[in-house]
């Protein structure tokens, strides 16, 4: 199982008592340093009014990597289509490929606030898949809909009195962009220089067996289902996905990635302190108050807690593999083995850079042990 490629996903986090400049620098030497150990792909997620996530532009934190790196595929994970236009996604990608042709993965997702769908004909599953995996209950995100942050984001990035455009259709318009196939209801044809022919991998986001992962599947286009945000969900959209899938010309059959969040250490227990950070930093988010820079173990110590705050996190947590590099396999390999997924994306935050550079660089030597 451990044969299969490993990618990462970076959220360019801020430590606390750090600043955004100091994490991009951070990011970039970490894009370096996983190449070297051998990772496949390197993608950047997008996150606004975080004061904790330096990572507002996948676009722009990508055309920076690639003069930093020169052999591992870049890529967005992923560009919100619900605050940019299919055009300049397209263009901005366009301009990245056309000085670094054949490494860019443009991966797209639906604008951020939005709680996931869930396929109306899907159950949910709560406990452990047959080879051990935890999918915990479902998170509600319902009580996000309506809060003044999340309204003030979506008021600030959506164009005012612009109809949001339905996100398969966007989709639908970025590969007509990308083919050189676009025209409009009229018949007006659009071509976009540079972005039309670029060399990129097309990707979809998704938390759910819902609209994203159809639109994936109905496009032949490949998958990255969200362990890490959303594990309650995981089966669900690695199913859909599979069953809406239709053989195009980049893909004959499905291929998958999906994400897990990760912090490896020499040892279970100094893994452990290493992620103490984690649970206040995921309650900062489903509080709306916007992700607080990563805290130290000590600081997160010291911060409140209360019981509803443990269930508020507590999918989120249990589904954090943390420990040794074997201990951290063992969960990937179930991981893989429960979803099928042809490739597995490693999210890691720490607050200390270098622990966060030895984390990825165990783990990839335990995977390659393992593979050889």
């Amino acid at each position: 199982m451990s044969g299969i490629p490993l990618g990462v996903l970076d959220l360019v986090p801020v430590p606390s008592g750090s600043t955004a400049a100091e994490a991009l620098h951070h990011s970039i030497d970490l894009a370096r340093q996983t190449e070297a150990f051998g990772y496949a792909r390197y993608w950047f997620a997008e996150h606004h009014l975080n004061p904790g996530v330096a990572g507002t532009s996948p676009a722009v934190v990508l055309a920076l990597t690639a003069s930093a790196t020169s052999t591992i595929r870049i890529g967005s994970g992923a560009v919100q289509l619900g605050h940019r236009t299919a055009l300049s996604t397209v263009e901005e990608f366009g301009l990245i490929d056309a000085l670094h042709p054949g490494r860019l993965d443009l991966g797209l997702g639906r604008s951020a606030g939005r709680p996931p769908q869930r396929s109306a004909q899907e159950a949910p599953f709560e406990g452990h898949t047959p080879n051990g995996l935890r999918i915990p209950k479902p998170f509600s995100f319902a009580h996000l809909l309506g809060h003044p942050r999340v309204a003030l984001q979506q008021h600030l990035l959506n164009l005012p009195g612009a109809r949001p455009q339905d996100y398969a259709e966007q989709v639908d318009d970025v590969l007509a962009l990308l083919r050189g196939e676009y025209r409009s209801s009229e018949g007006v044809e659009a071509h976009a220089v540079p972005g039309e022919g670029a060399d990129v991998q097309v990707w979809i986001l998704g938390s759910s067996g819902g609209v994203s992962a159809e639109t994936a599947g109905r496009n032949g286009l490949r998958f990255a289902a969200n362990y890490h945000v959303s594990p309650a969900s995981v089966l669900e959209a690695a199913e859909g996905y599979r069953a809406a899938f239709k053989p195009s010309a980049e893909l004959d059959r499905p291929y998958l990635t999906v994400s897990a969040d990760v912090v490896v250490a020499e040892d279970d227990a100094t893994a452990r302190e290493l992620a103490a950070g984690y649970a206040p930093w995921v309650r900062s988010i489903r509080t709306a108050e916007g992700a607080i820079p990563f805290p130290t173990p000590a600081e997160a110590r010291a911060l409140p807690w209360t019981d509803a705050d443990r269930e508020l996190v507590a999918d989120r947590v249990e589904t954090q593999f943390v420990g040794s590099a074997r201990t951290v396999a063992d969960h990937l390999d179930r991981l893989q083995e429960a979803t099928g997924a042809d490739e597995l994306l490693i999210t890691t935050i720490t607050h200390g850079h270098a622990d966060r550079v030895r984390s990825y660089r165990l783990l990839a030597e335990e995977w390659q042990r393992r593979s050889g």
